[in-house]
C-alpha cells in the first residue's frame, strides 16, 4: 500500500488509477467521467461552428430566395419569394409567371457578382439559411423592398417595413393578385388571395387551377407530380416512361415542379418505371 503523501489528496496505484477513499478522490473520478462525455460533445459542436462561417462566390440562382454557391444550398433568411412554378395575376386579371419574374429580378440585380453570405443556421433540408450581401447591400431586404418577396414573419420581422412600402407602391407581386408563397405550397380552396387592390372575383379559382393545369406554368417547370394508389407523391421527368400518360388535373392531386429538388422537398419520389 502506497503511503499518503499529503492529506486530502487521492492516492494512486502503480498503474496510475486513483485509490479512492477520500472526498477529493471521488471528485477526481467525477471529473474524469465528465471529461469522458464533454470532449465528444465539443467535437460534435465544431461542425456547427464551421457552418456559421461566411460563404462567398458567384451563385447559381434557383428562384427568388434560393441559390447555389459551390455545393452549398443557400436560402435567403427572413424572406419568402414565389417559386418558379408559382403564377400570379397582373392588374388586368391575367396570369403571369411571377415566380420566374422574381428569380430573374434577383439574377439581373446581382448581375453575376459574387455574394457574401453569413450562415445563420442549417435547416432540416440541409439548406444554409443566410443573410447575403452584394457590395454591402442586403439582398433579402432588396427583394422585399421591390415587391418580389414577402417578409417571412414566421421566422423574422426584419423586413416588415419594406413589405408595407412595396404594397403601397404596388410594385412587384403587389401590382396584381397573388397567393403568399408559404400558402402556395399548401394551397387549398380556402387559400387567401393577397394584393394591393381588391382581387378579381374568381382569382382563387384561376390561381389554384394554374398550378395543376394541362400546360406547364413555364418552360422551366415541366416535371409532373401525381399521387399513386398508395397515397405516395411521385414525380415524373419528361424522359420518364409514363410522362405523357400523366394527365394534369387539380382534382387528381397533380402539380408541376420546376426541379427534382423542389419535388423531393415536397415529399415526392421519382417514379421507378
Amino acid at each position: 500500500m502506497l503511503p499518503r503523501l499529503w492529506p486530502g489528496r487521492p492516492r494512486f496505484s502503480t498503474i496510475g488509477e486513483p485509490v479512492c477513499g477520500t472526498g477529493a478522490c471521488r471528485e477526481g473520478r467525477l471529473m474524469l467521467k465528465l471529461n469522458t462525455w464533454l470532449l465528444p460533445l465539443l467535437l460534435l459542436l465544431l461542425p456547427m461552428t464551421a457552418q456559421a462561417a461566411d460563404i462567398s462566390g458567384v451563385p447559381k440562382i434557383r428562384d427568388g430566395d434560393h441559390a447555389l454557391i459551390g455545393k452549398t444550398r443557400i436560402r435567403l433568411a427572413g424572406i419568402d419569394a414565389p417559386g418558379v412554378d408559382q403564377l400570379c395575376l397582373n392588374p388586368k386579371g391575367d396570369r403571369w409567371t411571377c415566380g420566374v419574374a422574381a428569380r430573374d429580378a434577383l439574377a439581373q440585380h446581382t448581375a453575376g457578382k459574387s455574394w457574401t453570405c453569413h450562415v445563420l443556421r442549417v435547416d432540416k433540408a440541409g439548406r444554409s439559411i443566410a443573410k447575403c450581401e452584394v457590395d454591402g447591400e442586403d439582398l433579402g431586404q432588396w427583394m422585399v423592398k421591390n415587391g418580389w418577396a414577402l417578409a417571412y414573419v414566421q421566422y423574422s420581422h426584419a423586413y416588415e417595413g419594406e413589405e408595407k412600402a412595396a404594397r403601397e407602391a404596388k410594385i412587384g407581386l403587389w401590382q396584381g393578385s397573388f397567393i403568399a408563397p408559404w400558402d402556395w405550397r399548401v394551397r387549398s380552396a380556402k387559400t387567401q388571395i393577397l394584393g394591393a387592390t381588391k382581387p378579381p372575383k374568381d382569382a382563387r379559382r384561376i390561381l389554384l387551377a394554374s398550378a395543376s393545369g394541362p400546360v406547364a406554368p413555364s418552360p422551366d417547370c415541366t416535371i409532373k407530380g401525381n399521387v399513386n394508389k398508395s397515397g405516395e407523391c411521385i414525380y415524373h421527368k419528361p424522359t420518364s416512361r409514363w410522362y405523357a400518360q400523366i394527365r394534369m388535373k387539380i382534382s387528381k392531386g397533380t402539380r408541376w415542379f420546376c426541379s427534382v429538388e423542389e419535388a423531393e422537398a415536397a415529399g415526392c419520389r421519382e417514379t421507378r418505371r
